[in-house]
C-alpha cells in the first residue's frame, strides 16, 4: 500500500502549495506514472480553466463553442453532423444543441448535403468565421502569454516527448483492444 506522504514539491519553487491542484493527490509512494499522469492531468487543467475564464470574459462564449467553430473553420467545406461529433468527442445531442444555439445567433448554417439529400452538412457563415478569427487571434495570444515562461527549448522537447508518448499511448490501446478477453 502507497505510503500517505505527501510528495516533495521543491522542485516546484514558485508554486503555492494551495495551486499545486490534482498533483496534490500523488504521494510519495505512488508509481512514477501515476505522478506523471497527475502532472500532466494539472497543467492541462489549469490551462484549460484560464483559457474557459477568458474565452468567458472576453468573447461571453463557452470552450465547447469554441471549440467547436474550431473545427468548422478547419473544414470550410462544412462537415457532418456525426463527423463534427466525433472530432469534437461528444454525443450527437450536444453538437444538435450548440448548433442550434450557433444557427440561431448566425455563426452557423445547415446545408442539405446535395449527395444525399438526407444529410447535412454544417458550416460557418460569414459572421461565424470572422467572430471565430477574432476569438481564435486572442486564443492564441493567451496561450503565447501562459508558456512564455517556459524556455522555447524546453517547449520544442516536451513537444517531441508529448509525440512519443500519444504514440505510445496509441499502440498499447490498439493492443489492448485486440487481446481476447479472458
Amino acid at each position: 500500500m502507497a505510503s500517505k506522504k505527501p510528495v516533495n514539491f521543491r522542485n516546484l519553487r514558485l508554486v503555492d502549495e494551495h495551486q499545486i491542484g490534482l498533483e496534490g493527490r500523488a504521494v510519495a509512494a505512488d508509481h512514477q506514472v501515476v505522478k506523471l499522469w497527475l502532472r500532466l492531468l494539472s497543467c492541462s487543467t489549469q490551462i484549460e480553466q484560464e483559457i474557459r475564464s477568458r474565452l468567458r470574459l472576453r468573447f461571453d462564449t463557452t470552450l465547447p463553442r469554441f471549440d467547436y467553430l474550431a473545427q468548422l473553420d478547419r473544414h470550410p467545406e462544412g462537415l457532418r453532423m456525426n463527423v463534427l461529433s466525433k472530432y469534437l468527442m461528444v454525443t450527437g445531442g450536444n453538437v444538435t444543441g450548440l448548433t442550434d444555439q450557433l444557427v440561431g445567433e448566425g455563426f452557423v448554417e445547415r446545408v442539405i448535403d446535395e449527395a444525399d439529400r438526407r444529410a447535412q452538412f454544417v458550416r460557418l457563415t460569414p459572421a461565424g468565421r470572422k467572430r471565430f478569427l477574432l476569438m481564435a487571434e486572442e486564443h492564441e495570444r493567451w496561450l503565447i502569454e501562459l508558456f512564455a515562461g517556459f524556455e522555447p527549448a524546453h517547449r520544442s522537447a516536451l513537444y517531441e516527448l508529448l509525440g512519443r508518448l500519444r504514440v505510445s499511448l496509441v499502440q498499447a490501446t490498439d493492443t489492448a483492444n485486440a487481446a481476447p478477453n479472458t
